[in-house]
């Protein structure tokens, strides 16, 4: 996952004041998951997190609610990389494969730069089970990728589509890349084999879009009692 996400084709360039805007919110991000690495979230204050950022506790609250609103711009960050790998997806790729290939990518582990990074989102997903601030922070960033994602699979399925289909396509990978991230966040697989993320996650989103596995019934009607 790149630490600075490139903008989706077609999108405006962000303007230089845009830029160190997001600079700075992502350096406090990464500041704050060292320090609930380091000390736990009850160990750390959001003073303790604008310091090591280098910035005052001003800056801090004028960009963040509290300490945990403070990682949305690192969690935001991978859902920003692999929606772009998403967006540079060669015209008349089916869907289902520019999707698969698009999340392989971006939860892929080829360095141990890359394994740092989703061990890092491995720890404040563990953090996140016991303090609901936090797991708000994860919910939304997840929501918000959904709706960013939505014209990128728009375009993919053909201006004709149905948009339904563009949201539920959305909906489907967005749910299978953190649902995959949640079940290998609370075990102790690693970054890359069959229990990785990226695996999780593609085997989520075949069975999302392939939609629920047949009943005992065989697919009949229950009868009536």
């Amino acid at each position: 996952m790149s630490s600075q996400p490139s903008p989706a084709p077609g999108a405006p360039a962000p303007s230089l004041t845009e830029r160190r805007k997001a600079a700075t919110r992502l350096d406090i991000a990464r500041a704050a998951a060292e320090l609930f690495a380091e000390h736990g979230l009850d160990g750390t204050t959001a003073e303790d997190i604008a310091r090591r950022a280098g910035v005052g506790p001003r800056t801090f609250y004028r960009y963040f609610r509290n300490k945990q609103d403070a990682v949305g711009p690192l969690l935001a960050a991978g859902s920003d990389h692999w929606r772009a790998l998403l967006a540079a997806t060669e015209p008349g790729t089916a869907l289902p494969v520019a999707l698969e290939r698009a999340i392989r990518q971006a939860l892929a582990a080829p360095d141990a730069h890359a394994a740092e990074r989703l061990e890092q989102t491995r720890a404040l997903l563990r953090a996140a089970v016991g303090d609901p601030a936090l797991r708000a922070v994860w919910y939304r960033v997840n929501q918000e990728s959904e709706e960013k994602l939505v014209p990128v699979t728009a375009r993919l399925t053909g201006g004709g589509a149905d948009p339904l289909e563009a949201r539920l396509a959305a909906a489907a990978a967005t749910a299978a890349i953190r649902i995959a991230m949640e079940t290998w966040a609370g075990t102790d697989a690693p970054a890359g084999g069959p229990e990785s993320p990226a695996e999780l996650a593609v085997r989520c989103l075949r069975r999302l879009l392939a939609g629920p596995a047949p009943s005992h019934t065989g697919g009949r009607e229950p009868s009536g009692p």
